[in-house]
C-alpha cells in the first residue's frame, strides 16, 4: 500500500530513559514507520515518517498534544530543508528578512553541496546566486553539488584557474541538463558584448544558472536580485562580511601567454 511521507519535529520538556522508546511504541501502535531520525537541533529531534492516511497522522497530533514530555513544533509534508535537516543533524540558516537567502560557514560545506544538489534536481530555469570571500570554498562547492546531481558543469566565466570567458558554445554544450556557472565579476567587468549575448541565451534556457557575486552581475547588467530564485551565502565565521574592495587576482600566469582564456 502507497505510504505518504510527513516531518515530525518536537522539543524535548522533560528528558528521560526511554523517552525515544515511548514516542517509537506510539508510532508503531499507530502503524507509522519511521524512515529516518535524527536530532536537529539542541533539544530538539526530526521525524521522517510514513503513514498510509491523514487519520493516523490526526491521531498522532492528538496524542501527542496530551503528552508534557515534549511538545510539537512541525507535523507536516516534508519540506527540503526538512529532509537536511534529518540527514545532517541541523538546520539550514534561512534570512528572517529575505525568505530566498540561505546562509553557511565553510564547516559546513557537507551541507551546502547536498543543499545545492537538491536545488539542482529540480526540472527547468533555476537561477541561483552564490555570495562568499575569496578562498572561502564557492565554486568548489558549485562543483562538487553538480558531481551529487549527476549534472555535467560548463564555466561560461570563472578565476578558477585563471580567467576564462566564453563567447560561445558548441551544440553539444546546449543542453538543459547541464549546470552553467559564471562569475559576475569577470562577466560584468572584464567581458565583451559577444559573450553577453551568450549570457542572455543562457539565461533564456529551461535549465540551472549559478552566479557567483550575484550583486556585482546585477548592479552591472539589466537583471535584478528579484530574478535570482535562492541565494546562497559562505562565510569563513558567522561574522564575517562580505565585501567586494579588496577581491585578489589570481596571478598564476601573470606576464605569461597564458594570462587569460577568451573562446
Amino acid at each position: 500500500m502507497h505510504r505518504i511521507e510527513w516531518y515530525l519535529e518536537y522539543e524535548i520538556q522533560k528528558n528521560r530513559p526511554g523517552l525515544l522508546g515511548d514516542i517509537s511504541s506510539l508510532l508503531g501502535m499507530l502503524e507509522i514507520n519511521i524512515a529516518t531520525i535524527n536530532g536537529v537541533d539542541e533539544g530538539r529531534r526530526g521525524m521522517l515518517l510514513l503513514a498510509r492516511n491523514d487519520e493516523q497522522i490526526s491521531r498522532l497530533e492528538s496524542i501527542i498534544s496530551t503528552m508534557d514530555t515534549i511538545q510539537m513544533t512541525k507535523l507536516r509534508q516534508p519540506k527540503l530543508r526538512d529532509r537536511l535537516a534529518v540527514r545532517h543533524g541541523r538546520y539550514i540558516q534561512r534570512d528572517a528578512d529575505d525568505k530566498k537567502t540561505f546562509r553557511f560557514i565553510r564547516d559546513e560545506l557537507g551541507l551546502l553541496v547536498d543543499f545545492m544538489a537538491e536545488l539542482y534536481k529540480q526540472e527547468g530555469h533555476k537561477l541561483i546566486g552564490i555570495r562568499g570571500m575569496p578562498r572561502v570554498g564557492k565554486t568548489e562547492s558549485i562543483v562538487a553539488a553538480s558531481v551529487c546531481a549527476n549534472k555535467k558543469w560548463l564555466f561560461v566565466s570563472s578565476t578558477l584557474l585563471k580567467q576564462t570567458i566564453r563567447n560561445q558554445l558548441i551544440q553539444a554544450e546546449y543542453n538543459e541538463n547541464n549546470l552553467y556557472i559564471l562569475d559576475g565579476v569577470v562577466s560584468t567587468r572584464r567581458a565583451s558584448e559577444k559573450h553577453w549575448q551568450l549570457v542572455r541565451e543562457i539565461m533564456r534556457m529551461p535549465a540551472v544558472k549559478v552566479i557567483e557575486h550575484p550583486d556585482i552581475f546585477v548592479e552591472n547588467s539589466e537583471y535584478s536580485i528579484d530574478d535570482f530564485d535562492y541565494i546562497i551565502e559562505l562565510r569563513h565565521n558567522p561574522d564575517e562580511e562580505i565585501t567586494y574592495e579588496m577581491a585578489p587576482k589570481n596571478n598564476m600566469f601573470n606576464g605569461s601567454e597564458f594570462s587569460g582564456f577568451d573562446f
